[in-house]
């Protein structure tokens, strides 16, 4: 059944940077060759970080100067705010990102999955787990915390499932519909879909309306010649309400999702059998 059409596919070289749109893709079991290849790691305390913990890596952007290959990794470029560029392979890449960031940090490409430590969580900012978590999530003392028993166990000893520097899995899917919904919760903001760092932006058939995509949750997807399993809706975290270029920060659209969407927005996906897929292709529920 054909619930929609792709609409925009997104890459995103550096962990939390802003991405590259791009206007086809091929899905393994990694997801998007060259998605989240790259990430910083916190040399203070120690860990992968995202913008969860360090929000001025939204402000940056990655992009590739020649399309990586199936291996994921290839050299990316950085854009500071400032116009400021980095390349991955300059050996003064983690200098110029620590002097800008106001932490110590290294850049790093994927490691092995068997390199355990590198991948190992790094230390607390808070010593009571509730504390973190809620500083993490951006949840309010009154509001309830996201179901974390629904993601991979590994996620509670490791930053990402080892072998990759992705939050949970290796796709996130987002509907125009979703965004149009919160837009119209919260006319005031800038739903911007940047905030968000969807894989894939899917458009709904005509007279669709809500979070159609959390329906998805356990079936699968064709796109293209590719066969996506949807796994679990996204619970927001603090990332989506940070500021970044002309986007203003805003607290409201977390308070929003929390208490209208069942603090989540868009679906998380595996590949299921490997494929192509391109801008305009038809989405099909199978």
């Amino acid at each position: 059944m054909r619930v929609g059409t792709l609409k925009q596919i997104w890459r995103y070289p550096v962990k939390s940077m802003e991405g590259e749109s791009i206007n086809s893709a091929t899905f393994g079991p990694n997801g998007i060759p060259g998605d989240r290849a790259w990430a910083v790691r916190d040399e203070e305390k120690g860990g992968i970080r995202g913008a969860k913990k360090i929000p001025a890596l939204m402000t940056c952007k990655a992009g590739y100067p020649e399309a990586p290959g199936e291996q994921r990794a290839g050299k990316a470029e950085i854009t500071l705010p400032d116009g400021t560029p980095l390349c991955s392979d300059d050996p003064e890449a983690a200098a110029k990102l620590s002097e800008f960031l106001g932490k110590q940090v290294t850049l790093w490409p994927l490691q092995p999955a068997d390199k355990l430590e590198h991948y190992r969580r790094g230390a607390p900012d808070h010593e009571d787990l509730e504390q973190e978590l809620r500083s993490i999530f951006g949840r309010t003392p009154d509001e309830p915390l996201p179901d974390l028993t629904v993601f991979p166990p590994e996620l509670m000893e490791f930053e990402s499932p080892p072998g990759t520097y992705f939050d949970a899995f290796p796709l996130l899917l987002l509907t125009e519909s979703s965004l149009q919904t919160l837009q119209s919760l919260v006319p005031e903001s800038a739903v911007d879909v940047r905030r968000f760092r969807p894989n894939l932006v899917i458009a709904t058939e005509d007279g669709e309306t809500g979070f159609v995509e959390n329906s998805w949750a356990g079936k699968s997807l064709r796109i293209g010649s590719a066969t996506l399993k949807v796994t679990v809706p996204c619970p927001r975290c603090v990332m989506v309400t940070h500021g970044f270029g002309e986007v203003p920060k805003d607290p409201q659209i977390l308070r929003t999702l929390v208490r209208d969407a069942e603090q989540n927005l868009g679906v998380y996906a595996e590949v299921e059998s490997n494929g192509a897929a391109a801008v305009g292709d038809a989405v099909e529920l199978i």
